[in-house]
């Protein structure tokens, strides 16, 4: 047991969950103006976020970081009158539908049902 929590304390990472805690900020830019704005922020470990925004309220942004298994993330996500709409390779999908059930609903948008068929 105590090999096995030896072994394990050899192959944690170098960075502790907390270095996050002590990012500095490498670049901020702001500009905001009557008909919008543009943002931009950079961190020492490796954050970055940009957005635009424009007089219709109109947002258009991005952000990226490492994950803590070394993996980059990105995200970028247009907010606007149809809400939020976010876009990554990160983010979880629907399973797609079975192609039983993709040639049923098929046929019933092709012979759709007539008032006599339902009584």
């Amino acid at each position: 047991m105590i090999c096995a929590l030896i072994g394990l304390a050899v192959a944690m990472p170098a960075v502790s969950p907390g270095d996050d805690a002590h990012a500095e900020v490498l670049s901020r830019t702001d500009d905001v103006r009557a008909d919008g704005f543009n943002s931009e922020l950079k961190t020492s470990n490796g954050i970055e976020q940009t957005a635009s925004g424009d007089e219709h309220g109109t947002i258009h942004g991005s952000f990226s970081w490492t994950s803590p298994e070394g993996l980059p993330v990105n995200l970028n996500y247009v907010a606007d009158e149809n809400g939020y709409q976010p876009q990554s390779d990160v983010l979880p999908t629907s399973p797609p539908i079975p192609e039983a059930i993709a040639r049923a609903l098929e046929w019933i948008a092709a012979h759709p049902s007539t008032n006599e068929e339902q009584h």
